[in-house]
C-alpha cells in the first residue's frame, strides 16, 4: 500500500516526501539521472553548489520540459559564502545553473564559515591546505542575508542542514522567517530521536540524506533485522530504508545514476507497526554515524555536531 508522498511545511507549501539526491552525481551522469528519474515520477530534486552538478541538472530540467510549478527544487549555501553580501550572488549563480528563477527551498548547509579567497573565488586554506575559518561571520547574520531572499522572491522557502539543536535555537532566537528543514544524516543506525522531536516541536521538518549508510561498515544493507523485514513485504532493503524514513514522518532523497534503483527507492509501502518498532528499536544494539567531521583533516576535524561520542 503507497503512503502519503507529501508532507506540508510550515509555511504551508507541499514536499513530496521522495526526492532525487544528488551529492556525489559527476557531471557527466547526473544529467541522464535527472531525466530518468523525472520520467519515474520524482519531483523533488535536492542540489547544492559544492556539488558541482547543478548546470547539469539545469539542462535536465530544461529538457524534460516539465512545468517548474510542478517540480520541487532545493539547493544549498556552501560555507564560503555565509558572509552575507556573498548569500544573494551565491543564489543568483545557483539560479541561473539550474535555470529558474526561485528555488523552493535553500538551506544552509552546514554551521561554520569558511573564508573566500576573493581574488580566485574558492575557499581560504592555508600553506598546508587546511580551510581557513571566518570567525567574523554568525549564523545570525547568515540566516538574516536568507531572510532577504525570500524577501525578494528568489526563494519560497528557507532552512538549515546539518544543525544541532543548539544551533537551530540561535536560529529561532533572531528569526522573522523561521527555518521550515533541517537536513541531516539520518537512518536506523542515526535516528536522532532527540533532534526529530525538537524539529516537530517547532514545526520543522527533517529530510534524512544518506538513508542507506555510506556504503562503509557497518552495512545498513547486511543488518539481519531490514533484511528480514524486506523479505516479509517482498521487498529490497533500500526500499524498506525509504519507506521507514517516510512512514516515521521524515522527507527522504535516496541517490542514485542507476534507472532500475531509481524506480526501486520510488517505490514505498506501508509497514506494520511492529515492524517499524523493530526498526526504530535497532540502534539501541547498533548506532554509526557516518559522516562524522570530527575526522575531516581538511577541515580541521570541527565538532560540528557538538559530540565525540555518538548521539542519536
Amino acid at each position: 500500500m503507497a503512503m502519503n508522498r507529501t508532507f506540508t511545511l510550515s509555511n504551508k507549501k507541499t514536499i513530496p516526501a521522495v526526492g532525487l539526491g544528488t551529492w556525489q552525481a559527476q557531471p557527466d551522469q547526473v544529467r541522464n539521472a535527472v531525466l530518468a528519474a523525472l520520467d519515474i515520477g520524482y519531483r523533488h530534486l535536492d542540489c547544492a553548489e559544492v556539488y558541482a552538478n547543478e548546470n547539469e541538472i539545469g539542462l535536465a530540467i530544461e529538457e524534460s520540459a516539465i512545468p517548474r510549478q510542478e517540480l520541487w527544487i532545493t539547493s544549498k549555501l556552501w560555507n564560503n559564502k555565509h558572509a552575507p553580501k556573498n548569500v544573494e550572488p551565491a543564489c543568483r549563480q545557483t539560479l541561473k545553473a539550474l535555470r529558474t528563477h526561485y528555488l523552493d527551498l535553500y538551506l544552509i548547509h552546514w554551521p561554520v564559515a569558511f573564508k573566500l579567497d576573493e581574488k580566485t573565488g574558492e575557499t581560504a586554506v592555508d600553506r598546508d591546505g587546511n580551510v581557513i575559518y571566518d570567525e567574523s561571520v554568525t549564523l545570525e547574520d547568515t540566516w538574516k542575508a536568507l531572510e532577504k531572499l525570500v524577501d525578494a522572491g528568489l526563494v519560497r522557502a528557507i532552512g538549515v542542514s546539518n544543525f544541532t539543536i543548539s544551533k537551530i535555537q540561535q536560529i529561532l532566537k533572531i528569526a522573522r522567517i523561521k527555518p521550515v528543514m533541517n537536513q541531516v544524516e539520518l537512518h536506523p543506525y542515526l535516528p536522532q530521536n532527540e533532534l526529530k522531536e525538537f524539529c516537530e516541536r517547532n514545526e520543522i521538518l527533517l529530510t534524512a540524506y544518506a538513508p542507506f549508510g555510506s556504503g562503509k561498515e557497518p552495512s545498513l544493507f547486511e543488518d539481519q533485522v531490514l533484511k528480514k523485514v524486506a523479505e516479509k513485504y517482498k521487498k529490497t532493503v533500500p526500499q524498506v530504508l525509504v519507506s521507514w524514513a517516510v512512514q516515521r514522518g521524515t522527507i527522504v532523497i535516496p541517490k542514485s545514476v542507476n534507472p532500475e534503483r531509481l524506480q526501486a527507492n520510488f517505490q514505498d509501502f506501508e509497514m506494520d507497526k511492529e515492524d517499524m518498532d523493530e526498526i526504530n528499536n535497532i540502534s539501541k544494539t547498533t548506532r554509526h554515524r557516518f559522516f562524522a567531521t570530527t575526522e575531516w583533516k581538511q577541515w580541521g576535524c570541527p565538532d560540528v555536531f557538538g559530540e565525540r561520542t555518538l548521539v542519536n
